[in-house]
């Protein structure tokens, strides 16, 4: 793992999106694991810009998304799917066929994450996969458990996670209690994995992820065992690093 330190939101963006945009620029038939969630939010604003800037060209690209929540239909404000259209997929070049998102009105579950994962492979696999990342460490919604989710598959969401959502919707109770997530199998086939944290809220996470034991407590910890992954953090997503680390261990890692 490589951290990339920034000193605030802004720049972290700037920099997670050179990183995507290269991608896209080596290979314009790339296939982009996307997140959504705030944090994401400000590098698909600068990828849009960079698009505009006639930078990127996206007319080929494919992509999969991490996550969709159970019971929303597409065209719900608060669906991933009307999230990545309307932070990044109207403002792009992308042909939206290229485009896949968990269908949250699937009647059948199981079928439709076996569906999924059939979609991924389809394509070769994610060439570059952006991750967030929740207080208690979930990537994806794969919450802390006993063992490491390998495929993608349904799952029930923690009160945690609940909770943390609960500021985009009305009422707690419109919040949707289960999901559609990519499993920690299907995201460490990534061939490059980009993880984004800022705020102090993460700090401590980010420490855990990083120099933490692996355990499926901290699902974002398995990372360690990934070849490629970038992390990128703001100053105060570093600042529990910087308090406990030793220069050794810095260095192993900056």
């Amino acid at each position: 793992m490589k951290l990339i330190k920034s000193k605030d939101y802004a720049e972290m963006c700037q920099k997670a999106a050179r990183i995507f945009a290269a991608q896209v620029t080596l290979k314009p038939a790339s296939v982009l694991g996307l997140a959504t969630g705030s944090t994401p939010v400000g590098m698909y604003q600068e990828l849009v810009k960079k698009y505009d800037e006639g930078k990127v060209d996206f007319s080929a690209v494919r992509t999969v998304n991490l996550d969709e929540y159970v019971g929303l239909s597409g065209d719900n404000d608060q669906s991933y799917r009307y999230f990545m259209n309307h932070n990044l997929f109207d403002h792009i070049n992308i042909d939206k066929a290229n485009t896949h998102v968990p269908s949250g009105l699937a009647a059948d579950l199981e079928a439709e994450c076996a569906d999924y994962e059939a979609v991924v492979a389809s394509m070769g696999g994610v060439d570059i996969q952006l991750l967030g990342i929740g207080n208690n460490g979930h990537i994806g919604f794969n919450e802390p458990c006993d063992c490491f989710p390998v495929t993608t598959h349904p799952v029930d969401l923690t009160e945690s996670t609940i909770t943390a959502n609960a500021r985009f919707f009305a009422t707690m109770d419109e919040v949707p209690k289960k999901a559609i997530t990519m499993g920690i199998g299907t995201i460490m086939k990534a061939k490059k994995i980009v993880l984004m944290a800022n705020g102090k809220g993460k700090a401590q996470i980010i420490y855990d992820t990083i120099f933490g034991p692996v355990t499926p407590q901290v699902p974002a910890s398995v990372l360690q065992l990934h070849p490629d992954v970038l992390v990128f953090v703001d100053e105060e997503a570093y600042s529990v690093i910087a308090e406990k680390c030793t220069p050794e261990q810095l260095a192993t890692i900056l």
